[in-house]
């Protein structure tokens, strides 16, 4: 293990300064030793009867009294100044502790920065080596009831401490009394923590870089308005309590605006608060409804703005995806891992337009810094040339803390986070006792880390976790604070951590992929997960192949698939699962509004007709590119567009509006023929589903000809002779009327009378063509 065998050093820069330390530990040693025996004298009653010389003092029910500690000023006191410590202590046994009082115990220097971690394990019921201070020096309480806290605060002059040369020591609160069990005084509670002591500036101060992430779970849908502006859909409006005074975002952009940090950014994040700044709908059951967060988007975006001015700003490929799931499951989906790259250039324009600065793109995150080769291949397919780790993956053996920067190959960095330092608050900062605890144990760990190797600066990088609490950041701010006297630590950023001179005794071999933490394994995105959105995706090529505007869906939906291989999703697969299935499910709702009006039964009679097919939009903007293409099951009962089993005609159709494409079709055989009618695209993908339906060939037959002439003749000589008798009966009246009078009222016409009327022609089979679907017993266009 790195650092196993680390060693602090003097931490002397010069020999007059070693002089002066070695007389003043020289003149404190007596006091020391006075405050040690003084405390010490034998106890008639103590469980662990010591010798007169002895230090070891038995913490007799050490769990008795819970003792802790709210606040510690200074963090990293000087000469001159005066100690305070302050909080509460809780009696949790049943009985009451009488002649209770807190004391304060200063240990011995620690030796480097695994006796620092050894000390932080050590429990309430460990021996307690050290005698308290006493004298004024300490709080009497009198009685602990059960369950009840009681408040304290003491304050000590640091030359009463007994400190000696630089260096970390162990600082403990003590709670003595006695109970009806215990009926002598006794240690019944006890807190250690740690003070680093380093009260003049060293020659070499470390140089550390302290990453503070901006990442957030966006609830931002692939879905958009049908509006001009496409307004943004969201899941939920969780994002605005985060934004909102109090809330986690606006805590971190305020503690970060008054840090020495490098901001490390999701540009999803700040698309998505931006899209919150106008109109925006938040859905709600089956519909939506508008938000309105805008005010709060609005003030976190200007305040963020004004934050990063002057500092650098690394940004991650936009909505921060997950490398590791990628490289172990991703890359086995063909087309997966082309999704890196424009995430990439895309994180760029964001924030260069929403936060007017230039961000650099040329980092990688891996989970927890846990890499393996596939994980640093993927990493710099995306265009990074920088991989942030951390210690606990590429690990040293060496007595030190190397420097960040590690050449692992290919003209790729391994920026080494430390993993002390990185780790420093992870666990539940909410209580002010594990903050305090937290923030004194990561100022013990730089000085110790400087002090290892005073005559040589390195540079260290801290990177804490993406998403840390509100009490978290406030702890790591707090941290920092405590170095900005810049006594042993100077601020730096990431890049330049990224170009420092490496440690030549350095580890940069990459481990293997068996060693890559099982934990983070289990919690990566399935294979499944990445077939399913390869699916979407060439879906979605489809679709935006037949659109007059394809930029209106690839944006969003590219947005949407970046976001469904996000880091985020780590921990909550079902989440991801309904993310990754309502895209999907959005996607298939759009390109169904294009479709094939479904036809009834077709009845063909004759030898040639129209066959018309009806294609539907129901979208908002045009559709071209298509192909609509018609096929016979049975080509020799039934034929297309002259002697062809198969046509198609191109087809475009106006934003919410229906088309009809005719075909031409031939039969010859009477019989139902099944038709079938497809859309695709133009470079022969089939696009949407099929529709089939049924044309029943009824063709006229040389004998119903014969049959039909046959009526024909008789129908022309029937006529015929009603013509001939019709003019023989004219002519008699004719004749008749030449010997009568003329009449004067005749109408003088000597024409013939009327014929009745000719039948009208039957009526076409059918009607003009609709967008509805056509009506039983249809029949097909002549």
């Amino acid at each position: 293990m790195a650092e196993a065998a680390d060693s602090q050093g003097t931490g002397h820069t010069g020999a007059r300064r070693r002089l002066r330390r070695t007389a003043s530990l020289i003149a404190g040693a007596p006091l020391l030793a006075g405050l040690l025996v003084g405390a010490m004298g034998p106890q008639a009653h103590a469980a662990d009867a010591r010798s007169a010389t002895g230090t070891t003092e038995k913490a007799s029910g050490s769990s008795t009294v819970a003792v802790a500690l709210d606040t510690l000023s200074p963090s990293a006191p000087v000469k001159g100044d005066t100690l305070t410590v302050s909080g509460t202590v809780t009696n949790k046994g049943k009985r009451a502790v009488t002649e209770a009082e807190v004391d304060l115990r200063v240990g011995p220097r620690l030796s480097g920065r695994t006796a620092i971690d050894d000390a932080a394990q050590r429990t309430g019921e460990a021996a307690i080596d050290v005698a308290p201070l006493g004298g004024k020096y300490t709080v009497k309480l009198g009685k602990l009831t059960s369950g009840t806290p009681q408040d304290f605060s003491l304050s000590v002059p640091v030359s009463q401490l007994g400190l000696g040369e630089d260096g970390v020591y162990q600082l403990g609160v003590s709670l003595s009394g006695q109970t009806s069990d215990v009926p002598y005084d006794t240690v019944l509670g006890i807190e250690r923590t740690f003070l680093p002591w380093q009260p003049e500036t060293t020659e070499k101060k470390t140089q550390l870089t302290t990453m503070w992430p901006l990442i957030a779970s966006t609830p931002l849908s692939a879905q958009t308005g049908s509006d001009e502006q496409q307004t943004a859909v969201f899941d939920n409006d969780d994002l605005a309590a985060e934004l909102a005074p109090g809330g986690r975002l606006q805590e971190m952009v305020s503690l970060g605006n008054q840090l020495p940090v490098t901001w490390v950014i999701d540009p999803d994040l700040l698309a998505t608060v931006d899209s919150m700044t106008r109109n925006y709908r938040v859905r709600s059951g089956n519909t939506t409804v508008a938000g309105k967060n805008q005010t709060v988007a609005n003030q976190w975006l200007d305040a963020l703005e004004k934050a990063v001015q002057g500092h650098k700003v690394v940004a991650l490929p936009f909505a921060d995806p997950d490398l590791a799931s990628l490289a172990h499951r991703g890359k086995n989906v063909s087309g997966t891992l082309s999704h890196l790259q424009p995430a990439t250039e895309v994180a760029t324009a964001t924030v260069d337009t929403i936060l007017h600065v230039t961000p650099s793109t040329d980092f990688a995150w891996p989970v927890d810094g846990a890499i393996d080769p596939s994980i640093v291949d993927v990493a710099t397919s995306a265009g990074a040339h920088k991989v942030i780790t951390r210690g606990d993956s590429l690990e040293d053996n060496l007595p030190y803390t190397p420097s960040a920067a590690r050449p692992i190959g290919g003209g790729t960095t391994a920026v080494v986070a430390d993993t002390r330092l990185s780790k420093a608050f992870e666990g539940n900062m909410t209580s002010a006792n594990s903050s305090t605890l937290a923030v004194q144990k990561f100022l013990a760990q730089t000085l110790a880390l400087t002090l290892q190797q005073p005559e040589k600066q390195r540079s260290v990088v801290v990177a804490p976790q993406r998403m840390p609490s509100i009490a978290q950041a406030e702890a790591l701010a707090s941290a920092l604070r405590g170095l900005d006297p810049e006594r042993w630590t100077q601020p730096s950023d990431l890049l330049a951590a990224a170009a420092a001179t490496p440690d030549t005794e350095a580890n940069t071999k990459v481990p293997g992929a068996s060693r890559y933490p099982k934990r983070l394994s289990k919690q990566e995105l399935p294979t499944e997960a990445f077939q399913k959105l390869k699916d979407t995706q060439d879906q979605l090529t489809k679709f935006k192949d037949i659109l007059s505007s394809p930029d209106r869906v690839e944006a969003p939906f590219a947005n949407a698939m970046h976001r469904a291989m996000s880091t985020s999703w780590r921990g909550n697969p079902i989440g991801a699962q309904r993310y990754r299935d309502s895209t999907q499910s959005y996607l298939q709702g759009l390109t169904s509004e294009v479709r094939l009006i479904q036809k009834s039964v077709l009845t063909l009679s004759g030898r040639s007709a129209t066959i018309p097919v009806t294609v539907q939009n129901q979208l908002l903007q045009d559709v071209e590119h298509l192909v609509l293409r018609l096929s016979s099951a049975q080509p020799t009962r039934l034929k297309v567009d002259g002697d062809h089993a198969v046509a198609e005609q191109p087809i475009t159709v106006e934003g919410g509006h229906s088309q009809s494409v005719k075909f031409t079709g031939a039969g010859n055989a009477n019989g139902p023929v099944q038709v079938t009618a497809q859309l695709y695209t133009e470079d022969g993908r089939p696009y949407g589903n099929a529709m089939q339906f049924q044309v029943k060939v009824s063709e006229i037959t040389p004998t119903v000809m014969l049959v039909i002439a046959g009526g024909v003749l008789l129908l022309v000589l029937a006529g015929v002779k009603m013509y001939s008798q019709r003019k023989r009966a004219a002519a008699r009246k004719a004749a008749a009327g030449q010997d009568a009078e003329p009449d004067d009222g005749g109408d003088g016409g000597d024409g013939e009378e009327a014929e009745p009327g000719q039948p009208s022609d039957p009526a076409g089979d059918t009607g003009p063509e609709s967008a509805a679907p056509s009506g039983p017993g249809e029949k097909v266009d002549r």
